[in-house]
């Protein structure tokens, strides 16, 4: 099973990205997670600490993209699959950064992937 990073993860239920962990986890996806503080969704445990996960294949945004470049290096440090934007998280200059460090940008929501079918298909073309 592919492991995938959230990265703007909230224990508030309202949030995407809360939303997006739960149905990871009930697809049976391994899921790491990191936030602006501590918490914890679908006993997926999160700070705000850029860890050095290994075997991510799938990182999903909840970021909006003012905040993003504080974490350009390093997701294209951990060299995922794909990269995905959910809404309202998509980001041109991000985009061609990825694209250039051959990850793919994936302009998408994680949880319509999920409840589509298409999450697992195979980004790697």
């Amino acid at each position: 099973m592919r492991k995938t990073l959230v990265i703007g993860a909230s224990e508030n239920p309202e949030r995407y990205s809360a939303k997006a962990i739960k149905a990871l986890v009930s697809h049976n996806h391994e899921v790491v997670a990191i936030g602006l503080r501590e918490g914890e969704v679908a006993g997926v445990p999160f700070n705000s600490l850029k860890k050095e996960f290994d075997n991510i294949d799938t990182v999903t945004l909840y970021v909006g993209p003012k905040n993003q470049p504080e974490y350009y290096e390093y997701i294209v440090g951990l060299k995922p699959q794909r990269v995905i934007f959910n809404p309202g998280t998509e980001n041109p200059e991000f985009i061609e950064q990825l694209k250039a460090a051959d990850i793919y940008p994936e302009i998408a929501c994680t949880l319509v992937l999920l409840a589509t079918g298409q999450y697992e298909s195979d980004h790697r073309n």
